[in-house]
C-alpha cells in the first residue's frame, strides 16, 4: 500500500527566524524511511487553511513584528485550525507558533497578541530578562528525554486539557516557575526549542508521523512505519 502525508507550513514565509524550517526536512527524512511520500507547502498571509487538504501542521517562531501581523491573519483561519486540532490532527508547534495557539500572547513593549484559543495557555512577559540556552527535559509518560536550545521573553502557563511535553532538566522552559516544557494536547505538540525540535529529537518526530498515518489510515497495518529505529541526535 502506499502511503502519503501532506504537511502545512504555516506562515512558513514568515515564521522562520529560528531555522523551525529544518522540521519538514526531518519529517521528509524519515518518512522516507517508513515508506511514506510527504509533501509540504506554506500556508501564508490572506490564504486559506482547508483542514481536509493536511495531515500535519509545522508552525515555527518569529518575533514580535511578525507574530502582530500574524495575530490578525489567524483569526481568519481559527475555526479551520481549531477544527483539525479537535479532529486529532497533528501539529508541531514552536515558540511563536506555540503562543499563538493559545489565548494571547503579551509582546515585549506590552502589546497584546491575540491568539486562537485552539489550546487553553497564555503568554505573558518578563521584565527586561530572556530565557536563553541549552535546555533537557524528559516526558514523564514515555520516559524520552529531549534536548533543545530556547530563547525567549514570553512566559507560558498551560491551562486545562494541556500536558507538558516534558519535566525540566536543564534551563527554564515554560515560565521558569512550574518546571514544565512545551505542551501536549491531543496530536499537538508545542515548544520553545529551536535547533530545529524535530532535528534533535527524532522521537518526537516518529510520533507525529505515526499520529498522522494513523489517524489517515485507520485499518492499514503499520507495523513496519511502528517498528523504524530512530536514535539520539543530540
Amino acid at each position: 500500500m502506499a502511503y502519503s502525508l501532506n504537511v502545512c507550513h504555516l506562515y512558513g514565509d514568515l515564521m522562520n527566524t529560528y531555522g523551525d524550517l529544518g522540521n519538514i526536512l526531518v519529517l521528509k527524512y524519515l518518512a522516507g524511511k517508513m515508506g511514506v511520500n510527504l509533501t509540504s507547502e506554506v500556508i501564508s498571509l490572506g490564504q486559506e487553511f482547508d483542514p481536509d487538504k493536511y495531515d500535519i501542521v509545522v508552525f515555527g517562531g518569529g518575533q514580535d513584528f511578525e507574530q502582530s501581523i500574524i495575530s490578525k491573519d489567524i483569526q481568519t483561519k481559527k475555526q479551520a485550525l481549531t477544527g483539525f486540532i479537535e479532529d486529532g490532527g497533528s501539529v508541531v508547534a514552536i515558540c511563536g507558533g506555540y503562543q499563538l495557539l493559545g489565548h494571547y500572547y503579551i509582546g515585549a513593549n506590552g502589546e497584546k497578541l491575540m491568539g486562537i484559543g485552539a489550546l487553553d495557555h497564555y503568554t505573558d512577559k518578563q521584565k527586561d530578562h530572556r530565557f536563553i540556552g541549552d535546555v533537557e527535559i524528559e516526558n514523564e509518560e514515555t520516559g524520552e528525554k529531549y534536548h533543545g536550545f530556547e530563547n525567549h521573553q514570553g512566559i507560558t502557563f498551560l491551562g486545562k486539557g494541556e500536558r507538558p511535553l516534558g519535566k525540566v532538566l536543564k534551563g527554564h522552559g515554560n515560565n521558569g516557575q512550574d518546571h514544565t516544557e512545551g505542551a501536549i494536547y491531543k496530536n499537538v505538540y508545542c515548544t520553545y526549542f529551536h535547533g530545529p525540535i524535530l532535528a534533535r529529537n527524532n522521537d518526537i518526530a516518529k510520533h507525529v508521523l505515526m499520529n498522522a498515518l494513523k489517524r489517515k489510515y485507520p485499518d492499514a497495518d503499520l507495523t513496519s512505519q511502528e517498528a523504524l529505529k530512530v536514535g539520539a541526535t543530540f
